[in-house]
């Protein structure tokens, strides 16, 4: 028996039919494509890496980087991406955390990311942005005749590591069935073909990206234009031959910055979709009037990959995230009772379906705890469902701060910023920001008579957090508003910096 989420990748492969299209460079086909994912499986194996185990992947994106990801769902591993911009600090942690026996790095950061592995008992291979490296070196004399491990739905494909407000982050895990569900849904929904041509400029490391665009591209048989980051005015060129975006609110913000965005250059383009962050209605509607394309909204988390999404036919309601998937089930609860909230009351979103999550890796109690008795997880974000089904997402109940698309704890980045002489105490919050959704931001109480500005904090911070997590803004503050009990208003603070980052 084949690999339950290959197998159906396999099975839509169309041949010698092109799958990833490197701008300026190589067409890689299915066949191509799925002949090297066998040799990489075979080269993972002869590692010593068995189903099951993890491997941790930290390497630019490129073609060979989504085959590996390919690889390792055919052997079986557990695949382990990991943001390109966590600094040593953060590898270790993650390292620590999932024990994965074989960790992929760029070349240049084998000495450094060897010490932290060896540590952990894990090994090296390397991955460059170019498709070289030794793991493609020991690929390249493995025979084509691999066999594929067999795994059963509920078997793990993936762990992603999502963000809370307290303590670390978290590995969700998800099985070669929650994403099959997912990706065949999408698919489906969004009719996707294999005529079908999609602009990639999306990161690998993110549900986005890894699942939603790399996985209903697979399983339609569709092609991808691979980028290496977005770029406005290349995706625009690609326009003419691609029929799809799927891209975060910072993609759109920026395409109407062009000005060679028009009707004629989306002419043949059939859907934009945005997700990872809120769309701002206004550039919802601002786009729709300048090329005719009304942008799909849907939502998703990390552990449920995605749960709602405006109609491929019918109305696209700016500000809102649409329906709930076909198999997928949302509710609006009241947090201190848990009862079922009518249409149009404010309430905890919660889920159910084969999109949801196995669990935190390694934290039953705190898998436990997300869970309600009737199996609907619990997601932390507020929102309610109108009378027309369409969800509408209100909040966060946790303070989750969430940037161009990436999900930050305030806790982790208030840890390092409370550690620097001088301070003494910070809160960050996230507030609108015309690019990124939000604006991570820091709000520093000082001690007397202490010297350090905001280029100083932000220098200290350089090298201890990833550049996505890093405070766009430092405010100083004399204090910090508190409750009765002590708290924290974060809720104060957001609405008094709320226009902060508002272009004038």
């Amino acid at each position: 028996m084949s690999n339950h989420l290959f197998d159906a990748i396999r099975a839509a492969a169309p041949g010698n039919a092109p799958f990833i299209r490197i701008n300026g460079g190589r067409i890689w086909t299915y066949d191509e494509a799925l002949d090297l994912s066998g040799r990489i499986a075979s080269a993972i194996g002869a590692l010593g890496i068995r189903p099951g185990d993890r491997v941790a992947v930290q390497v630019e994106k490129s073609a060979q980087a989504l085959i590996l990801y390919l690889a390792c769902l055919r052997c079986g591993a557990v695949y382990l991406p990991l943001n390109t911009a966590y600094t040593l600090a953060e590898l270790d942690y993650f390292i620590g955390d999932a024990e994965p026996r074989l960790v992929v790095v760029s070349p240049a950061q084998r000495e450094a990311v060897a010490t932290i592995a060896k540590a952990h008992g894990a090994i090296v291979e390397t991955l460059d942005a170019d498709g070289t490296g030794s793991l493609l070196d020991l690929a390249r004399d493995e025979p084509l005749d691999f066999v594929d491990a067999s795994c059963s739905p509920d078997d793990l494909a993936a762990i992603l590591y999502t963000s809370g407000t307290t303590g670390r982050s978290k590995g969700a895990m998800l099985t070669h069935g929650n994403l099959l569900s997912n990706a065949t849904t999408l698919r489906d929904c969004w009719r996707v073909s294999s005529g079908d041509r999609l602009i990639h400029a999306l990161p690998i490391f993110h549900t986005h990206g890894l699942f939603v665009a790399t996985n209903v591209t697979l399983l339609a048989g569709a092609s991808m234009f691979l980028l290496s980051k977005f770029d406005a005015d290349e995706v625009v060129a690609l326009m003419p031959q691609a029929t799809m975006l799927m891209g975060v609110p910072t993609f759109y913000v920026r395409l109407l910055q062009s000005r060679r965005l028009d009707k004629q250059a989306v002419a043949n383009m059939r859907l934009f979709v945005s997700g990872s962050a809120p769309l701002l209605a206004e550039t919802h509607v601002e786009f729709e009037k300048r090329t005719g394309h009304a942008i799909l909204e849907r939502y998703g988390m990390t552990e449920t990959n995605m749960n709602t999404s405006n109609p491929y036919d019918g109305a696209r309601i700016a500000g809102t995230v649409g329906l709930p998937l076909p198999g997928v089930t949302v509710r609006v609860t009241d947090p201190a009772t848990g009862a079922v909230l009518p249409p149009d009351e404010t309430g905890m979103i919660e889920i159910k379906g084969p999109n949801v999550f196995k669990g935190y890796w390694r934290m039953p109690e705190k898998t436990a705890a997300e869970f309600t008795s009737d199996g609907f997880f619990i997601s932390g974000d507020l929102g309610k469902i109108d009378t027309d089904g369409y969800v509408h997402i209100v909040g966060r109940s946790k303070d989750l701060v969430i940037s161009g698309g990436y999900n930050i704890y305030p806790k982790e980045v208030e840890g390092e910023i409370d550690q620097l002489d001088g301070v003494v105490e910070s809160a960050v919050i996230g507030v609108p920001h015309p690019d990124f959704g939000e604006g991570v931001t820091a709000i520093v109480v000082r001690k007397p008579n202490t010297v350090l500005d905001e280029g100083a904090i932000l220098h200290a911070l350089h090298d201890r957090l990833a550049r996505y997590k890093q405070p766009k803004r430092i405010i100083f503050a004399e204090d910090l508003p508190r409750n009765a009990m002590g708290k924290v208003q974060k809720n104060v603070l957001r609405q008094k910096y709320a226009d902060l980052y508002a272009r004038t």
